[in-house]
């Protein structure tokens, strides 16, 4: 019996976007078994809880199942190497976007490298429609009153309104 080949998406999802949508299922061609690793990341000032953003994603990927590969979605608050671990991975997905993203990207890479070569770092660039779609812009977006719909799914811009509307409502926004 071969070994399953585990693949780990890690992000914040903070919303998940039709970019990341678009990773997950490409990403889910190369593995058995993709988890979504959604990350705490305390430092970007998450708009949505570590609960929400797990359900979202969950919502999101529903679609995707059943099918030849599995998908979960499990959340995380250590290293991102030491989850890896823990859950299997034989492979760290990520998505680019431009050149900008490949040079956090490339320092990251030789940093896991040295934490665990045997985990390898596959990207994926952006689709030509998604390439300039980025959560930071999207939460910007609808704090700003704009639409965000060609970026997000219509469950994930209904939540965004809604989080926006209460933001608002206590003078938060």
């Amino acid at each position: 019996m071969t070994k399953q080949r585990i693949g780990l998406y890690p992000g914040t999802f903070d919303p998940v976007t039709k970019g990341h949508y678009d990773i997950i299922k490409r990403a889910g061609k190369l593995v058995d078994k993709l988890v979504v690793g959604v990350a705490v990341n305390i430092g970007k000032g998450p708009f949505f809880s570590m609960e929400e953003r797990v359900e979202m994603v969950r919502e999101e990927i529903g679609p995707l199942m059943p099918g030849a590969t599995e998908f979960e979605v499990k959340p995380f608050s250590n290293l991102l190497m030491h989850f890896a671990m823990e859950i299997g991975a034989v492979m760290i997905i990520r998505g680019l976007r431009a050149v900008s993203d490949f040079e956090y990207e490339f320092q990251m890479v030789g940093m896991n490298a040295r934490l665990n070569a045997e985990i390898e770092t596959v990207f994926l660039m952006a689709s030509d429609n998604h390439q300039f779609i980025a959560s930071r812009l999207v939460k910007e977006i609808a704090m700003l009153g704009g639409d965000i719909n060609p970026f997000v799914s219509p469950r994930v811009a209904e939540r965004m309104r809604a989080r926006v509307a209460a933001l608002k409502a206590n003078g938060d926004a």
